[in-house]
């Protein structure tokens, strides 16, 4: 062996009785191959049973790329024995230096998850010369690997929430433990069976069902009707964000109505829709300008009035809530106003998960985030093919998975 195969075979870190048997460099094609041999007569240990001294039965060629030499790509060749085990029968033996079917070495592999976690696939992929394609797989191997490791036997608290697959009525609906900030689970649709897929899958990872004290979500019908069958003992809180996002929906709805007749409210869409600490000078004074009653914006400006004053419910002692609420709902479904009567109606029918929050004190605020994190990585690359590439980068970005490397 000379110089430079044994300085190769260090770096690979190949031992008996895999040695390198020789190098080709090809400037002109920017291009290195390595070429692995076994030692004649060597013996191998079964990859099914750990049995040692199994002799090769026969050999395949295979190649693997390798991380570059340089501004040069690498590539490893070697003739891959079968063994004959005399418990097993005839098996592939595994190769210290990549993982069964793939065509990269563990090193590349390791770099790859490394610049995904940073940029679009797409992206990585143009920056190793591989198709994205490729690059997917090994995104997704690792993924469900580490996924397999994950403990939740622990999850006691969990939020859910619906995101945007692409554009049109696609969605994923993402379960997350609120306690420790961690994406639990994430899979196609928004409908009941989706809680079912995640008990099923909280089970695979050492999670008990019955140990779920409690769910966090929107007033989706199909998302309660889901918790009630599969998560029979779980306390629901309907997410306080949401709520507010239905009053918001429901003053903008009025707004867009009333301002065909009253010109003054074109172009005040957020000053309506903001909390007012978060408004300029000129938005406060604005705001105020319509809400005195010379103003045209009449409509509008009692719907305020009603999003105001459900708001300052979240403040309120919890042995007072109730109370308030009564008196809202009442005050709501009076005010002449249909989008927000509909709106107190959809309270009054999910009257105890509104009201739970005193107890259980619990949003979707941090699922808010991991949503926003995941939009954002799929703006980043322009979206994704398919929703299984959306889903691992979900775990990838927010699943706190373990991605250590057999390197």
């Amino acid at each position: 062996m000379g110089m430079t195969e044994e300085l190769f075979q260090r770096a690979l870190g190949l031992s008996r009785p895999w040695r390198l048997e020789r190098t080709r460099f090809e400037e002109s094609e920017r291009r290195l191959d390595l070429y692995i041999d076994f030692e004649r007569g060597g013996t191998f240990t079964c990859p099914e049973c750990g049995r040692g001294g199994c002799k090769a039965y026969d050999t395949t060629e295979r190649s693997w790329r390798h991380l570059d030499f340089f501004q040069h790509q690498a590539f490893i060749h070697a003739r891959v024995p079968r063994v004959e085990c005399p418990e097993c029968g005839v098996k592939a033996v595994e190769v210290p230096w990549a993982r069964p079917g793939s065509g990269f070495t563990f090193w590349f592999e390791a770099l790859v998850m490394a610049l995904v976690r940073e940029m679009p696939v797409a992206a990585a992929a143009r920056l190793v010369r591989e198709h994205d394609t490729r690059l997917w797989r090994i995104v997704r191997h690792y993924v469900a690997v580490a996924r397999a490791e994950a403990d939740f036997s622990d999850a006691r608290a969990v939020g859910l929430d619906e995101t945007a697959s692409r554009r049109g009525h696609n969605y994923i609906t993402l379960f997350a433990d609120l306690e420790r900030a961690r994406l639990l689970y994430a899979t196609e649709g928004r409908d009941a069976s989706v809680l079912g897929r995640f008990r099923l899958d909280l089970m695979a990872h050492g999670g008990d069902p019955e140990q779920i004290e409690e769910l966090c979500m929107d007033m989706l019908p199909a998302f309660l009707q889901g918790a009630r069958t599969h998560f029979p003992g779980a306390e629901v809180t309907f997410d306080k964000f949401h709520v507010l996002r239905l009053l918001n929906d429901g003053v903008d709805l009025i707004r867009r109505e009333e301002q065909q007749d009253s010109p003054e409210l074109k172009r005040t869409r957020y000053i309506w829709l903001k909390n007012r600490g978060h408004l300029r000078a000129d938005q406060i004074e604005k705001l105020e300008a319509l809400l005195r009653p010379s103003s045209m914006a009449r409509k509008t400006a009692r719907a305020y009035r009603l999003k105001v004053a459900f708001q300052e419910f979240w403040d309120l002692p919890p042995n007072l809530a109730d109370t308030y609420l009564k008196r809202w709902y009442f005050w709501a479904t009076h005010s002449r106003l249909p989008a927000m009567i509909r709106v107190a109606r959809t309270i009054k029918k999910n009257w105890a998960g509104v009201l739970h929050w005193f107890h259980s004190r619990i949003s979707n605020g941090m699922l808010e985030a991991m949503n926003s994190l995941l939009q954002a990585a799929k703006a980043r690359a322009r979206g994704y093919r398919t929703v299984e590439n959306l889903i691992a980068m979900a775990y990838l970005v927010c699943g706190k998975l373990d991605f250590s490397l057999p390197i």
